[in-house]
């Protein structure tokens, strides 16, 4: 038979690829500005900064304390609270649960004291890795309790900021911490306490209507977006293009919202300074 007749191919053998590169998985990251792939640690070393754009990554709060504060000074506050969900949302749960997994964190703030350059303070810092650093009832209470901390031990106040506002799966309630903090930086202010800001990429919504923006001083990372809310609701609500580099640092510190823009690098030395001017 004629089918009897036709031989089998071999089926030919799969070259191995001798030029593969192994590339281990999380080592690497690519940088949204100038698209250029980082090692991660090489980005690490150099302050989350991008070595060849010169664009800031955002940090988590262990760098943040790592390049800001002395070694092994910082102190986190006992608050023995918990996030609640007063909107009874069935996914809220499990997503904050999600969260402290990934990031490590127990809430989008740590707040506690440490030193800078041996110059006492109490410092809190968010990141936006957890809810893009939302304000919700925890975040407002250890906030309010770091700053009635400061007028108690009679230290300045620090306050890294990045939000995007209020947190929405708490409702009404998150928008009371803005009214929350804002009385009790009023008590700080009456008792001669100094509180500086800085504002990271991004600051916005109820967090810069609120304690962001009402510091003796207001500093600002290079490049970080800061505004209420984003640049296109405003132009559909008031039908107008807005200005180039609207809601950028240097654009608002060109306009007198912010008072200087100071690059991570010199952060910690800028701090010590203002400190030591109001002493």
């Amino acid at each position: 038979m004629i089918v009897d007749k036709i031989k089998k191919r071999e089926q030919p053998t799969a070259k191995k690829n001798v030029n593969k590169v192994d590339i281990p998985v999380g080592k690497w990251v690519k940088c949204d500005k100038c698209k250029e792939i980082l090692y991660k640690e090489t980005l690490k070393n150099n302050y989350s900064i991008c070595p060849n754009c010169g664009a800031y990554f955002r940090m988590h709060i262990d760098k943040r304390i790592e390049t800001i504060l002395d070694a092994n000074t910082y102190k986190r506050f006992d608050l023995d609270i918990d996030t609640t969900n007063p909107l009874q949302l069935e996914d809220y749960p499990k997503k904050l649960k999600s969260l402290r997994e990934k990031t490590g964190l127990k809430e989008a703030v740590a707040c506690g004291t440490g030193k800078i350059n041996g110059e006492e303070v109490v410092i809190c810092i968010m990141d936006s890795g957890f809810l893009m650093g939302s304000m919700g009832i925890v975040v407002g209470e250890k906030i309010t309790y770091a700053i009635e901390k400061a007028i108690e031990l009679k230290l300045p106040l620090i306050i890294f900021c990045v939000s995007g506002g209020a947190r929405m799966q708490e409702g009404i309630i998150s928008l009371m911490q803005m009214a929350k903090t804002t009385s009790a930086l009023s008590k700080l202010n009456k008792a001669g306490g100094l509180y500086i800001s800085v504002l990271t990429d991004p600051t916005y919504g109820g967090v810069t209507a609120s304690f962001a923006s009402i510091a003796d001083i207001v500093l600002a990372e290079p490049g970080a977006m800061i505004g209420f809310t984003g640049p296109r609701v405003i132009e559909q609500t008031i039908g107008q293009s807005l200005p180039e580099g609207f809601q950028t640092a240097e654009f608002l510190l060109e306009h007198g919202f912010i008072d200087k823009i100071v690059e991570r690098k010199d952060l910690k030395q800028v701090l010590y300074k203002l400190i030591q001017y109001h002493k």
